[in-house]
């Protein structure tokens, strides 16, 4: 009997390469598993179109961009404020270099609604701040000569000069003359006197004011005295306060500029078909209106009479003009030779208006000129008990001066005997 023989370690058993391979081929593999395709790139991503990127709360990126957005607001609205504050401090008025009164009881504050107007994005609140930080003294009442288009902190650089210097008061009452004003202004000794000169007259006020341009021909080459260069009507009355030291020709300066003002903004606006062709015979019916009554709800109808009568062809027969003729003559009565008398002025002997005003007419008499009232009235006398009576006939005007007489006899019965 042959013995088996035996297996060697390295030797493998029959047909085992091939049983391996079958192995290989009869298992079963599960279905491979189908491979996902790279997402496309989001171009949005990179070139920074389409919806923002989008981060985590975690994210640091989140936050740069959260910070810069608060960088950019707070950095537009420290630019605004920035603006502001530049705009009240610098921010021009526009406007041209005019005197501006102070009155006595105004205030740095009372000034800043009409800069709040005038300059873009005033602030009040700044205004008032930088106010109570550089200006220590308050507001002097006086007459300040601004610049050209100033801005606020030149304007109170100028106001707060008042503070440094000692005012005078100079008072010019509507109706007073200009020979009146001239007086008022020799007799103040806070004021310098360069035209004033004691051999003054006319023609020398009216050459150093440079001022002889503004007056008619007839009143620069007429022979009376009286006409020849007065200036009468040009100043504008009013209270006015003064650096002490002021020169009289920068008063009267002063006060013929404020006038021209008024009578031209007036002459502009005038109500049509009026009798007076250039704004000097309107500033010299303003004067007789200012003479004749001071009541100033009676100044456009007064105005209205005195229309009517140049419309008319008659004569404006006006007792102011007989005084202001009777010069210094007048002793504060009026005769019947006064009447008949026939001076440059007197109305009741000339036609029309006199030569030149009789008196510095207030801003309410020049309006009034320029805006009668409707009224078909040709006279008017004074009631004896306040104001005048107006009429349309001769026959209601000699009534109403009867009336008149009677109420100055039982005023004059009831008067006890010095």
């Amino acid at each position: 009997m042959s013995k088996p023989t035996p297996e060697r370690p390295n030797e493998s058993p029959p047909n085992k390469q091939d049983s391996t391979v079958g192995e290989r081929v009869d298992t079963a593999q599960p279905d491979p598993q189908p491979v996902k395709e790279a997402p496309a790139t989001d171009v949005s991503l990179i070139s920074g179109e389409g919806k923002p990127r989008e981060y985590k709360v975690d994210n640091p990126s989140f936050f740069m961009q959260r910070g810069y957005q608060v960088l950019l607001v707070l950095g537009l609205i420290a630019a605004f404020l920035l603006v502001m504050v530049y705009q009240t401090l610098f921010g021009r008025i526009e406007q041209p270099a005019q005197m501006v009164t102070i009155e006595k009881g105004q205030t740095y504050y009372g000034l800043l609604p009409q800069w709040q107007q005038q300059i873009p994005l005033f602030s009040a609140s700044v205004a008032k701040l930088y106010i109570k930080s550089q200006v220590d003294a308050p507001l002097h009442a006086g007459i300040y000569q601004l610049p050209e288009n100033p801005t606020m902190a030149e304007a109170l650089q100028v106001l707060e000069q008042g503070a440094k210097a000692a005012m005078v008061k100079v008072q010019i009452i509507e109706g007073k003359t200009s020979q009146d004003l001239y007086q008022t202004l020799r007799d103040n000794n806070g004021i310098k006197k360069e035209v004033l000169t004691a051999d003054s007259d006319n023609t020398s006020i009216a050459q150093a004011l440079d001022l002889v341009g503004i007056l008619p021909s007839a009143v620069v080459n007429s022979s009376d005295p009286i006409v020849n260069h007065n200036l009468e009507g040009w100043f504008a009355p009013d209270t006015y306060y003064y650096g002490e030291g002021t020169s009289d020709k920068q008063v009267l300066t002063d006060l013929y500029k404020r006038q021209q003002q008024t009578l031209t903004e007036a002459w502009e606006n005038r109500a049509a078909d009026l009798p007076y062709k250039t704004p000097y015979e309107a500033l010299i019916m303003a004067s007789i209106i200012e003479k004749e009554t001071s009541v100033v709800e009676e100044r456009p109808l007064v105005a209205a009479v005195f229309k009517n009568r140049l419309d008319k062809g008659m004569r404006m027969q006006t007792d102011p003009t007989i005084i202001y003729g009777m010069g210094s003559r007048y002793d504060g009565n009026i005769r019947r030779k006064d009447i008949d008398e026939k001076t440059s002025y007197n109305t009741y002997q000339i036609d029309g208006l006199p030569p030149t005003p009789i008196a510095l007419p207030s801003a309410a008499s020049i309006e009034a000129t320029l805006h009668p009232a409707d009224s078909d009235a040709l006279y008017f006398v004074a009631t004896g008990t306040g104001g005048h009576k107006f009429t349309s006939s001769l026959a209601e005007h000699n009534q109403a001066v009867k009336e008149y007489l009677s109420v100055m006899r039982e005023k004059k019965s009831q008067t006890p005997p010095q």
